[in-house]
């Protein structure tokens, strides 16, 4: 059977049921996971030898916490992390998952400075992380963040997307143009149905994906390689709509 897209409602309720007494996860977990999934992710596809500065673009919310634990374990994998993180969330999470960076002695760059400092990391970075927004996105793109997504896409860099290209609808993908458009991106738990025309190269993280979960949301989830925490999806792979 087909991998299952998912639509921003059903991929909302998979994510409370993981955090629910059923799923039995917490939110660092899931973060951890995801985040570590992130960074294999542009670890397979751009080595460190040719893309070591990986500039990881951060937005407030949940997608933001995922790219700072990817930060941190690329860190650990040998490249040069710097992180952009305009907004940074108030919750607790968000706090410790800093701290944990600047741990790891990882550049953040002042939100104060917002645009100037992005524009700045671009011109000396080889590959860019974009975790800033979610499947929970909805237009319009408000500042700073509409001059971030324009700034990206002229640096001609090359961009791996977390669970969904920021900017795109879930449901819709790019269909108002405004949205990034990645090299790669990185599903998490299942895809999501605005990527279903997505070209480049696309990979699925979701490990922690219980069976008895997967069968109740008829998710049909590929089976993933080895030790592995991501598996590469083929382009003319079937699906259905949720």
């Amino acid at each position: 059977m087909s991998i299952r897209y998912l639509t921003a409602k059903l991929a909302q309720q998979i994510d409370e049921e993981l955090m629910s007494a059923a799923g039995a996860f917490s939110l660092d977990q899931l973060m951890e996971l995801a985040g570590l999934a992130c960074a294999q992710t542009l670890a397979t596809v751009y080595k460190k030898e040719t893309h070591s500065r990986v500039l990881v673009c951060c937005g407030p919310g949940n997608q933001g916490g995922d790219g700072l634990v990817a930060a941190r374990h690329l860190g650990m994998f040998g490249y040069n992390p710097t992180i952009w993180y305009p907004k940074p969330g108030s919750k607790d999470i968000y706090q410790r998952l800093q701290s944990q960076c600047q741990n790891m002695k990882i550049p953040i760059l002042a939100p104060s400075t917002e645009v100037d400092s992005l524009r700045d990391a671009l011109a000396c970075s080889d590959v860019v992380l974009d975790a800033i927004f979610g499947f929970s996105f909805k237009p319009p793109v408000r500042p700073p963040f509409d001059a971030a997504l324009s700034l990206i896409s002229e640096s001609k860099l090359p961009i791996v997307s977390v669970d969904i290209p920021s900017g795109w609808d879930v449901e819709k993908g790019n269909a108002a143009g405004i949205g990034l458009d990645p090299d790669v991106l990185i599903s998490l738990t299942a895809p999501k149905e605005g990527s279903r025309e997505f070209a480049g190269r696309h990979f699925l993280g979701g490990r922690f994906v219980a069976k008895a979960m997967a069968e109740k949301f008829d998710l049909n989830l590929p089976e993933y390689p080895g030790v592995e925490q991501i598996v590469e999806m083929t382009n003319n792979a079937s699906s259905q709509k949720l």
